[in-house]
């Protein structure tokens, strides 16, 4: 069996996903809203989440074209969580994959309905655009990304980490936060494109506890990356957590025992796809990429 060349995939993949939100977000009228939505969409980055709902629905049978706007969606979703995350009233960052965040370039009440307006696109961009999937499976998408954007999932995750700032909390506290904030978001990139292509419910139950996996080990790393990558590697501010007194992996179970951590779930992600054979070998590539990621 040939090796699995993920950067060439990943390449492929992006430049798929990049003229789709091109193409699903013109620039219109009102001008600076359409621009500022537009700035932080079309600002690069891994799109780590449209390509996980790509592949999952290659997985499971489905094409590109029938997963590209709920793909789409997803990196909306996220995108308003970074404009949202960035703002003085949250975690008041200036940079963002390399460049001034949304506030900065716009202002903040900008920035603010910039992020609203992502988050009500999203939906209608997959009610209105999805083709080819049963309607029952659209409606099933729409909502698990309604709850993984809601309280419970992104929005409860950030409320319980700006209340855990400056306080000692506990690893299940920890895991409740990343499992939340960064985790449901993957989770359902991952599920969403496997229910649009008609996979069954054993299929989706081992793509659940896979993302959840690769969801928790997403955020663990990324907490590793704080400690250890420069500005320029982050795209980001480094050393903010430290700054702002985060509970993190590294400063619970120290940085060896949080890199053991991942790899852990990295494992576990891998071993439920054994039976899904060579189909998953994007999806096994994928969960290595997150936990040995530099950026």
């Amino acid at each position: 069996m040939s090796q699995f060349d993920l950067d060439a995939y990943l390449r492929q993949c992006r430049s798929q996903v990049e003229a789709a939100l091109d193409r699903y977000l013109p620039q219109q009228y009102p001008d600076k809203l359409y621009e500022a939505m537009r700035y932080s969409l079309l600002a690069g980055g891994k799109r780590l989440r449209p390509i996980l709902c790509l592949t999952s629905c290659r997985m499971s049978g489905g094409s590109a074209d029938l997963a590209m706007p709920t793909a789409c969606a997803l990196e909306m979703v996220h995108t308003m969580s970074l404009i949202h995350d960035d703002l003085p009233a949250m975690d008041d960052d200036d940079y963002r994959r390399g460049k001034l965040t949304n506030h900065k370039v716009y202002g903040e009440d900008m920035a603010i309905l910039a992020g609203d307006a992502l988050l009500a696109y999203a939906f209608q961009l997959i009610a209105e655009k999805t083709v080819g999937a049963q309607p029952e499976r659209v409606v099933e998408v729409l909502g698990r990304l309604g709850k993984a954007a809601s309280g419970a999932g992104l929005v409860g995750g950030q409320v319980v980490d700006l209340e855990s700032e400056g306080r000692t909390i506990t690893l299940e506290t920890l895991e409740y936060i990343h499992t939340h904030k960064t985790g449901a978001l993957l989770e359902v990139s991952v599920i969403s494109g496997a229910i649009l292509a008609g996979a069954d419910g054993g299929v989706v139950e081992r793509l659940t506890r896979y993302s959840r996996c690769i969801g928790l080990a997403f955020q663990i790393r990324d907490d590793l990356l704080d400690i250890t990558a420069t500005q320029a590697e982050l795209g980001k501010t480094a050393g903010k957590d430290l700054r702002d007194r985060k509970a993190t992996y590294p400063s619970l179970l120290g940085y060896d025992g949080a890199r053991d951590r991942a790899e852990q779930l990295r494992e576990q992600a891998v071993a439920e796809l054994a039976d899904f054979g060579a189909s998953a070998r994007p999806l096994t590539a994928l969960a290595e990429f997150i936990v040995q990621r530099r950026h």
